[in-house]
This record gives C-alpha cells, sequence and structure tokens, in this order.
C-alpha cells in the first residue's frame, strides 16, 4: 500500500489541502484512505452513549456499526500510541493512504509552507520532504516547489510520484 504524507506548521493549511486533493484523486480513479495524526487528546465517542459506557467499564476495544459506517475505538489505556506502521495493518488495502502529521516518520511528504505563519521551512532540514507547496514563492536547491493553490498540480506531483497513474489508467484502481 502506497503512503504519502501532508505536514506543516499549525495553520498551514495541511487539513484544506487535503479536504481539496481527496476529490481530486479519487476522481482520478484512485481509492483513498486518510490517517490523521494530533497531539491532543480527542475523543469521537459521547458520554451516555453504549460505547463509551463500554470503553469507561474498561472494554479494551468497541466497535461501534450502523447500516451506514461502523468504526473501532481502541483504547491505548497503559500502552504507548502505536506506530504509524502498526496503525497502517489497520486499514483496508487500498491504492494511496494520505496522512496529515506524522513529522518525524520516514515516509515521503509534501510540505504546505505558508511564509506569513512565520515558522522555519521544515524541509531544509528533512530529507523525507520531496517536495513543498505554498502560497508564496520559495527557492530551495533541488526541491520541487508547487502552488499550494493549484491543486491538479499538486495531485500530479503525488500520483506520479506514489506511481499511481499508470495503476488508474489501466484500470487496476
Amino acid at each position: 500500500m502506497r503512503i504519502f504524507g501532508i505536514v506543516g506548521w499549525s495553520g498551514s493549511g495541511k487539513t484544506t489541502l487535503m479536504r481539496q486533493l481527496l476529490p481530486e484523486l479519487i476522481g482520478r480513479g484512485s481509492r483513498i484512505s486518510t490517517m490523521k495524526h494530533t497531539h491532543h487528546n480527542f475523543d469521537i465517542d459521547k458520554p451516555g452513549k453504549d460505547s463509551h459506557m463500554h470503553r469507561e467499564a474498561g472494554a479494551h476495544e468497541v466497535l461501534v456499526t450502523g447500516a451506514r459506517r461502523w468504526a473501532i475505538l481502541h483504547e491505548n489505556r497503559e500502552t504507548p500510541e502505536p506506530d504509524i506502521d502498526a496503525l497502517l495493518t489497520r486499514l483496508e488495502e487500498v491504492d494511496l493512504v494520505l496522512i496529515e502529521g506524522f513529522k518525524s516518520h520516514g515516509h515521503a511528504k509534501m510540505e504546505i509552507h505558508r511564509p506569513i505563519i512565520g515558522k522555519p521551512l521544515l524541509a531544509v532540514e528533512d530529507a523525507s520532504i520531496v517536495a513543498v507547496a505554498s502560497d508564496e514563492p520559495v527557492s530551495l536547491d533541488g526541491q520541487v516547489v508547487l502552488d499550494l493553490n493549484n491543486i491538479p498540480a499538486i495531485a500530479d506531483f503525488i500520483v506520479d510520484y506514489c506511481g499511481l497513474r499508470g495503476q488508474v489508467e489501466d484500470g487496476a484502481a
């Protein structure tokens, strides 16, 4: 399964780009899944719901299912957060997994850079960043720099870099 990451400082527009890239890539015939990393504690469950009560009672995992979707809620409890490779094994096989976050993992990534945020380019010190998408001109030696507002061009880069073009065109997707 191919993976490709979108990284950048908080407020750079990673989620906005993901929301724009997904329909573009799916429209080209690829099956895409996503993975999002957060540094904040989060909960997709709600207190008072049966599934929440199962978790509060100590369930290791709770599978919630309905006609339109299902989800597994896994409690880490006292164990460390799983690494990206372990998490990828939990996903169904698709053409591409787009990963938002996980800056320190070694998979290929595109940095979203907005100079107005005032943060340095991550790509200068991270060889796993293979391209930068910015809303202003950026000069980097040997790096691909793309216009953050040109979603088709960003999608073209990802398709080419991940080797999806032949797969989708051949109908293997």
